[in-house]
């Protein structure tokens, strides 16, 4: 079939030409309309539900909201994993799909699930549901500085104006406000004016939420024209505020500022913003859509601040503090420029090897349109180009041309046997017959390619989001390349392959690779077993550097921005934080590598962000590594840093903004190895959790163990003494909502100021309620018959410790100990730190713990691959069988896959890279490669072995075992040349990937290794062995008269 499609390919030259036109304008029009980003989106499908519960502590927070939301949550459908978050004044709880469920689908879900859940709500609280944001949806964050405003009016302009109008943008799911004071108007009542005018606190705050609204009054008609009728009542300020009557004594009038004062205070906060040391300022933080393109939703942010510039009061200026657009750009112009280095060197290689310049344009004209039509496919599947996609082309490049150079080679071999006087019809018979001599067979090793990265399409999670869109590319380019082996390359050797051709025995390249190669030949006829053996030998050899390599589930992105991210111990005031804050971004901002330090202690005010206020995320972006001190690496820059920043109670973590958001999002833990304790008491967690931190500690390779604090928290508590309420005839609530109101400040309305809003609270003042004597000599309770009795005679007050944060995972109580390491690979480290706290701490019954981080989709990934590699094995054995027909043929090729590996595995130790998801793929897709080049030295052994049998039937003899030997060396040392084109095409398209340092190297440098050394070896190997066994299997075939 294969040589019928070339056969009609040649006949139909226009054809065939027209539709590669209309391959390459489609895909021009793809590689235009396809969205870039630097990396696939890794993060899991999630949807939170956001509860605000003001002024309420976690427990309170957890027992009314967070615990009745996670047990509703449990049964969505497709959930694998739900979180709960109670912090102080709000309560989060993220569920996480399955991969691949629709977003949309999941959120209506939850809202489905909510509606049970809301019924089961405190009064006035009602949950919420989160942006749809993707996890790593953070890719632009900005700061408002104006010199001569105060924080509360920048945090004005960032709510009311900025936020809505960049919302707008296309592709924006939110933007979030952080830092900056938030204005509410405080009425400060005087309980001593409250008692001798006989007011209980609750009227005050009555009587402010009953004065603060307008009404519609219909309509009145007047002299032909109608009026509308309005009622306004609306609080415009503090002078309305003071002016509120709250109750009358005999005719006089006691009023809100007789009984305290009102005035413009910053609301309670969660969250701080700081720039480069220099002070707090107001941020914002903008989520790009899920499933959105990042560079477009920044390039519309930006346009639409350069169109809002003009409305900011005068001095306000907004600044960019990370911008994932220059990531993106850096990673696809790296990976651009290693295509095009790619490109030039396999053309080289081709006119090098064939010295014939048109026979090398058809190759190099073939390649561009096999990456078009890569290009279509990804546009059809909606894919985007990202270093993983392009990654995928920039593997296949050199053995996409494969097919191309050996079928030209076999041109041209054709050629030179041609008599002298030939026609340009026998020059065109003699090229067809060289493409179907080989093409079915390239066909077939070309496909075997393809198949051998199936196993990639069969990762699932994180590590299937990363290299799935690799291995689509890998897959289409291959694809594509074998389409075009059997339908263009034929039609361009027509057209191009003219004039004058070097005679292989006149080509100094090939003369040289003869000259070196016959000798090896002729000693491994002479010696077929010993080189057997000595194969044999260097696999073996090979366990040696296989044993002692390191396993980590994926390098490091270097993603040009550090996020400094310290834990420090909780219960720290927000004031304290920003302080801290602040020294540490001005040591950050001395070192002359850093450009910009944008710190964030707390959360913003979105869902996307459970952060506790003692959780410090500091976005560190760096300058382009051309002007940093000569000879520091990132790694080198960071342990400065770290050296810089030693604060005592502060421990320190390094990691990068997008690596961070999704590995707290799929495992929760931030750092590489995180262990979670779950049970069902927070005190009994913690001791175990310290426990367990100290055991840890000890494990070599630990840079930093750190177990939550998780009742570091500090309460004041209130405890109502029922006796004593029963004797004033008061309910335990009458006492709640005094101090609810007068320690609390609950927000008792509104008030509207044009497109501004801004709320109202009643308070104590600060000096009454600052300390446990003074609240409770000062807060008065009102009883039934008026009198005003202080909370001390009703309640103890009394200091005690909790939790500062409470997390949940499926409704369980959990702590968490973040493990960092350095130097270690983490399989083995995993390993130790397991034996290591199973021999030392012992778990009461109700409690365990599980091992959660990175090293989480390692093991998934493995367990994996023990399924899938031996399945591609298989693949690739049917497809040989299919090409060849024959069982011996088939593992003489199958053999050379474990020589392969050899030379893989010992550049891996060479140049100390891990085992890694990474190395992974790349030796899958040596194992593909290093077939087909066994197939193609295959190929000419046959042909060779064919003719020389051809030549004794004519001659009327039998063949010999002397003709089978002049036949393996006819077949491997005269056709050395196409079999050194392909190895060096591939090793040369894929050197450019080795050598590579820039963005998104680290990933692509681990995926050419493999390949690259296997190369080597499997190159060696073809050459020197497979002759030898082929040669054993046809002489023990020969002695049975079977050939």
């Amino acid at each position: 079939m294969l040589a019928n499609i070339i056969d009609w390919s040649g006949r139909n030259r226009f054809l065939v030409l027209l539709a590669t036109l209309f391959i390459v304008m489609a895909g021009i029009f793809a590689v235009l309309r396809t969205p870039i980003d630097a990396l696939p989106d890794l993060s899991d499908v999630q949807v939170i539900v956001y509860t605000e519960v003001p002024g309420q502590a976690p427990q309170v927070v957890e027992d009314q909201v967070t615990y009745p939301l996670t047990t509703a949550m449990l049964s969505v459908p497709k959930s694998k994993v739900v979180r709960g978050f109670s912090f102080f004044g709000a309560s989060f709880v993220y569920i996480i799909f399955e991969d691949g469920t629709d977003i949309y689908w999941a959120r209506s879900r939850v809202l489905e699930y909510l509606n049970f859940a809301s019924g089961r709500m405190p009064k006035g609280v009602t949950p919420q549901i989160g942006p749809d944001a993707t996890g790593v949806g953070w890719v632009y964050q900005y700061a408002l500085i104006g010199k001569d405003k105060t924080l509360a009016e920048l945090r004005s302009v960032q709510d009311w104006f900025l936020r809505y109008q960049l919302t707008k943008a296309q592709g924006v799911a939110e933007v979030a406000s952080v830092g900056g004071f938030v204005q509410t108007y405080q009425v400060t009542v005087d309980p001593g004016k409250l008692r001798s005018y006989g007011i209980p606190l609750m009227k005050v705050a009555q009587v402010i939420r009953d004065s603060n609204r307008d009404v519609g009054g219909r309509a009145v008609e007047m002299a032909e024209t109608e009026y509308m009728v309005r009622g306004k009542g609306y609080l415009r300020g503090k002078a309305d505020i003071e002016m509120l009557v709250v109750k009358s004594d005999k005719g006089t009038p006691v009023l809100v500022r007789d009984i305290g004062r009102v005035e413009l205070v910053p609301d309670e906060r969660r969250g701080v913003a700081e720039l480069n040391g220099e002070g707090e300022v107001v941020g914002g933080i903008a989520m790009a859509r899920y499933g959105q393109n990042a560079l477009e939703v920044i390039h519309n942010v930006k346009s639409k601040i350069e169109e809002l510039q003009s409305g900011l009061p005068a001095g306000v200026t907004v600044k960019t503090v990370y911008d994932r657009s220059d990531l993106i750009l850096r990673a696809i112009d790296n990976l651009k420029r290693t295509l095009l280095e790619e490109s030039v060197i396999v053309a080289l290689v081709c006119f090098v090897f064939l010295l014939h310049v048109r026979s090398a344009l058809v190759a190099i004209l073939m390649l561009p349109v096999g990456v078009l039509m890569a290009f279509i496919a990804m546009r059809l599947l909606g894919m985007n180009s990202n270093l993983m996609s392009l990654g995928g082309i920039a593997i296949a490049i050199g053995a996409m041309i494969d097919a191309a150079i050996v079928m030209i080679e076999n041109a041209h071999k054709h050629l030179e046997r041609l008599p002298p006087e030939h026609s340009t019809g026998d020059r065109a018979t003699a090229m067809m017959d060289a493409c179907k001599e080989v093409g079915p067979a390239l066909f077939f090793s070309l496909l075997i390619i393809t198949v051998s990265f199936l196993p990639v399409f069969t990762l699932e999670a994180q590590e299937g989001r990363l290299f799935s869109p690799l291995a689509y590319t890998k897959t289409f380019s291959m694809a594509g390349a074998a389409m075009l082996s059997v339908t263009l390359v034929p039609v361009l050797m027509l057209l191009f392959i003219r004039g004058k051709i070097m005679p292989e025995a006149q080509n100094p390249v090939n003369r040289f690779l003869i000259w070196v190669y016959r000798p090896i030949i002729a000693g491994v006829m002479r010696w077929k077993k010993s080189t057997i053996a000595i194969a044999l030998l260097a696999l073996l050899v090979s366990l040696y550097p296989a044993s002692q390599l390191g396993s980590e589930f994926m390098p490091t992105l270097n993603e040009g921005t550090l996020l400094y991210m310290p834990a420090s111990l909780p219960g720290m005031s927000i004031t304290k934080a920003a302080e801290l804050m602040q020294t540490q971004d001005k040591i950050i901002k001395s070192f002359p590598e850093v450009e910009s330090v944008f710190g964030k202690a707390g959360r913003a005010n979105t869902a996307t962000d459970p952060a506790p206020t003692e959780m410090f995320e500091t976005v560190i972006n760096l300058k382009p590594e051309s002007e940093w001190r000569p000879g520091l690496t990132m790694d080198g820059l960071i342990a400065e840093l770290d050296k810089a920043l030693q604060f005592p109670g502060v421990a320190n973590a390094w990691t990068m903004p997008i690596k961070a958001r999704t590995d707290m999002l799929s495992t929760g833990i931030r750092t590489p190895i995180g262990i979670k304790v779950f049970g069902k008491d927070l005190d009994e967690m913690e001791k175990l959790a310290k426990q367990i931190e100290a055991v840890v500690k000890a494990v070599p390779g630990t840079t930093s163990a750190f177990a939550e604090r998780i009742t570091g928290g500090f309460y004041l508590n209130i405890e109502p003494d029922r006796e004593q309420l029963a004797r004033y005839g008061l309910a335990v609530g009458d006492v709640l909502d005094v101090i609810g109101t007068a320690l609390g400040g609950e927000m008792v309305t509104t008030t509207v100021e044009g497109r501004e809003r801004y709320g109202v609270t009643v308070r104590y003042p600060r000096e009454l309620r600052s300390d446990p004597q003074q609240i409770a000599r000062e807060v008065l309770v009102p009883t039934m018959d008026g009198a005003m009795i202080p909370l001390g005679q009703l309640a103890k007050v009394v200091v005690a410790k909790g939790a500062p944060g409470i997390r949940t995972e499926n409704a369980l109580l959990s702590a968490y100990i973040y493990v960092d390491i350095r130097d270690r690979d983490i399989g083995g480290y995993v390993a130790d730190a397991k034996k290591a706290v199973a021999a030392q701490v012992k778990f009461p019954p109700g409690y365990y713990v599980t091992w959660s981080g990175q090293f989480e989709y390692m093991e998934r990934a493995i367990e994996k691959m023990k399924i899938v590699i031996p399945f591609t094995l298989l693949s690739i054995f049917l497809l040989l069988y299919l090409n060849f027909r024959r069982i011996t043929e088939t593992l003489i090729v199958m053999l050379s896959v474990p020589f392969a590996l050899v030379g893989g595995v010992w550049l891996m130790w060479l140049l100390h890279y891990n085992l890694s998801v990474a190395v992974a793929v790349g030796f899958i897709a040596l194992a593909g490669v290093a077939a087909e080049t066994g197939v193609v030295m295959l190929i000419y052994l046959d042909h060779a072995w064919e003719a020389v049998k051809v030549t004794c039937r004519a001659a009327g003899r039998a063949p010999t075992v002397a003709d089978l030997y002049a036949a393996v060396m006819e077949g491997a040392v005269e056709r050395v040349r196409p079999k050194m084109m392909t190895v060096v095409a591939i090793m040369a398209g894929l050197l450019p990937i080795l050598w590579g340092t820039g963005t998104g190297s680290e990933v692509m440098s681990r995926i050419a290794a493999p390949m690259v050394g296997g190369m080597v070896s499997s190159t060696v190997l073809t050459l020197a062995v497979i002759p030898a066994i082929y040669a054993l299997v046809k002489q023990w075939r020969l002695k049975r008269g079977l050939e």
